[in-house]
């Protein structure tokens, strides 16, 4: 047996971090993916400047999607209940962003094996769905885990969803939707901006971007105020035990309208990220307004890791809240799997995840370096 080195409380921090990490990975890498592909009907016009756009994430999309691959992955390993109860209540909604997301590849690569016009215009559209819809219903999730998930637990731990996937579209959900699409738009004008040459498509690009960055301002203020004063919020009854075994049944809980902004009175540092949701898309505004490329991505990235950071943050300990049976609401303390796995994950995690960390950096630095319409006028290699 691997000796353990760690509590059992101080590994599902850990774990809770590390999925916080491979969650903003995926959004930072992946999410200017999306981005793009739901600017590219309105911001590229001709077919060269569509290719353009194209071209500007089809050498990294591929490895992007890793980050999504190993969230997915890391949640069913070190949150069983977390992944078993999230994926079969809301399989509708993960059966639409599955199939969005494979209009993806097949949109790369069947769009330029016809020259027809109509096909060509078929498959961006494809493209744009595979963009948009994804962003959306990403966030509509993370705003219905802020509202609270219909679900309940029996004395066996066997769960029961009460709801269809139209129940998932109410208000706070659709809120935070649209400041996903607003976000990822934003950080997709933010790629743009540094990985095509100067020119119409650009600007175009920009223009968007100047109206995503005020929508996500907005949206983000919007949230918050609903967070305050809406009818959303959770709060633990007593005081839970951190090292003792997961059993969501073990942990009381209570609807408490507002509880969600408590944290940021307990643990003052935590207003780091909500600062950060503000700021990243008002530097991408100014780099914008100012014509400065470099200071766009920053600030949408900036924006991705304070949005994802935020709404972590607010919900800590809490990671699947339940609005019709409070008490069964799974958290930190109460829903990882084993102390020895979580300890055997975060070996792996240690030795692996680095590697990833240094090819993903090889690749974007080999990868560096503007598109221009004269590169996908002549590469053959190009789609």
């Amino acid at each position: 047996m691997l000796p353990m080195f760690f509590e059992y409380e101080t590994l599902r921090l850990i774990w809770w971090l590390l999925i916080g990490v491979l969650l903003i990975g995926f959004a930072l890498t992946d999410g200017f993916d999306l981005g793009v592909g739901a600017l590219l009907p309105f911001i590229a016009r001709t077919d060269e400047e569509r290719r353009l756009v194209i071209n500007s994430i089809g050498a990294t999309w591929e490895g992007n999607q890793v980050w999504f691959i190993l969230g997915g992955g890391a949640i069913f390993a070190a949150w069983p209940f977390v992944y078993a109860i999230s994926f079969s209540g809301l399989y509708l909604a993960m059966f639409v962003v599955l199939c969005a997301l494979i209009l993806r590849p097949v949109g790369f690569k069947y769009r330029s094996k016809h020259k027809d016009p109509k096909w060509r215009a078929r498959w961006d559209w494809a493209l744009f769905i595979g963009g948009f819809v994804p962003a959306l219903v990403f966030g509509v999730a993370v705003g219905n885990v802020l509202a609270g998930v219909p679900f309940t637990l029996d004395s066996d731990l066997r769960s029961r969803w009460e709801g269809g996937l139209l129940d998932l579209f109410t208000p706070l959900p659709l809120v935070a939707g649209l400041l996903s699409v607003a976000m990822l738009v934003l950080h997709g004008a933010g790629w743009l901006s540094i990985k095509i040459e100067q020119g119409p498509v650009l600007v175009r690009a920009r223009r968007w971007g100047q109206g995503a960055a005020i929508a996500a301002i907005a949206l983000f203020a919007v949230g918050g105020l609903m967070l305050a004063y809406g009818d959303y919020g959770f709060r633990l009854v007593g005081t839970p035990d951190t090292n003792g075994p997961s059993n969501p049944l073990f942990t009381g809980a209570e609807a408490a309208p507002g509880a969600w902004l408590e944290n940021y009175g307990r643990y003052p540092w935590m207003l780091a990220a909500p600062v950060m949701g503000f700021a990243g898309p008002l530097v991408a505004l100014l780099g914008i307004v100012r014509r400065a490329d470099l200071p766009v991505f920053l600030g949408s990235s900036l924006a991705v890791i304070g949005t994802i950071g935020t709404a972590g943050l607010s919900m800590f300990p809490f990671m699947l809240p339940s609005s019709v049976q409070p008490a069964a609401s799974l958290t930190v303390w109460n829903a990882s799997s084993s102390a020895m796995t979580l300890w055997i994950m975060l070996i792996v995690t240690a030795i692996f995840l680095p590697l990833v960390l240094l090819y993903t950096a090889w690749v974007f630095r080999v990868l560096f370096g503007r598109i221009t319409t004269e590169q996908v006028r002549n590469n053959p290699d190009f789609y």
